[in-house]
């Protein structure tokens, strides 16, 4: 079992910057080599660029990232407009897809509760992976 850090932020562009700075700190405090640290930075930021360019205005996007000594598992939940949110015939899931070990994504019916679909992107990342 590992640890896991959390953070909530609006689901505003201008929160990408928290978002990057949580996938750094938290694999830099792993033990993480440079190169390890920006790919999970970078699968980060496209996952969390897709849900917020979707999102529900005024929601909030939820992301947990735990870890271990062997791997880093990121979990990002937001709800989402359209029922479409997580297409995944974009670049940005090709790059998450690349960089990663599993990737993940549910979306929930419509909650008319929170005025849109609950939506889950879930990434994996394995140190010992040759990724060349």
């Amino acid at each position: 079992m590992g640890t896991t850090v959390g953070l909530r932020v609006r689901a505003e562009p201008e929160q990408l910057t928290m978002l990057r700075a949580l996938a750094e700190t938290v694999t830099l405090v792993a033990d993480f080599d440079i190169g390890e640290v920006n790919d999970l930075r970078l699968a980060l930021d496209e996952v969390a660029t897709v849900l917020i360019g979707d999102a529900v205005p005024g929601s909030v996007l939820d992301c947990d990232v735990t870890y271990d000594s062997d791997e880093v598992t990121v979990r990002v939940t937001v709800i989402a407009v359209s029922e479409d949110a997580l297409e995944d015939t974009g670049l940005s899931w090709h790059i998450v897809r690349s960089l990663t070990d599993s990737l993940d994504a549910t979306q929930a019916a419509y909650a008319l509760r929170a005025g849109g679909y609950p939506t889950i992107v879930e990434f994996r990342w394995l140190r010992h992976r040759d990724r060349s």
